[in-house]
């Protein structure tokens, strides 16, 4: 019942999502797909996922114990609040902080966690950026 459950909620889910992928236009310099081919594809791939959970439902799913769902909530209020920090703090910082507590709520000791988070927004910001050009957040600091 849960995995008919989850899927029929993921399908709504990936129908919305391809819905709002069909409303992105077009900027000055596209490529001959358009920029609304990727998403539309995630959301496919998501609809697909979806209905194989609705026809072949796990018969008794392993629920994970208490503790457990609260971290994923937390992992949730984490992604959550990076959307809204994201602008306000920019991408490097904002992805900083995100990254870095969930690497400590994985497991990862608080200084590597630290560590690990501000490499890797540093090393996104590199890559997307400075190498390929894409425009992100910008935040106090300019970058």
């Amino acid at each position: 019942m849960s995995d008919r459950l989850f899927g029929g909620i993921t399908f709504l889910l990936a129908l919305a999502f391809i819905a709002g992928a069909t409303q992105i236009e077009a900027a000055l310099i596209f490529d001959s797909l358009g920029p609304s081919a990727f998403p539309i594809i995630i959301g496919v791939l998501l609809a697909i996922s979806s209905v194989y959970l609705i026809l072949r439902p796990d018969p008794e799913p392993d629920w994970p114990a208490a503790r457990r769902v609260v971290e994923i909530l937390l992992a949730l209020v984490v992604m959550l609040a990076y959307t809204f920090l994201l602008e306000p703090l920019g991408f490097v910082l904002a992805t900083a902080l995100a990254a870095s507590l969930l690497s400590w709520r994985l497991g990862a000791p608080l200084a590597i966690a630290g560590i690990s988070g501000v490499g890797i927004a540093v090393g996104i910001y590199v890559i997307f950026h400075l190498i390929l050009g894409l425009s992100l957040a910008r935040g106090p600091w300019g970058f």
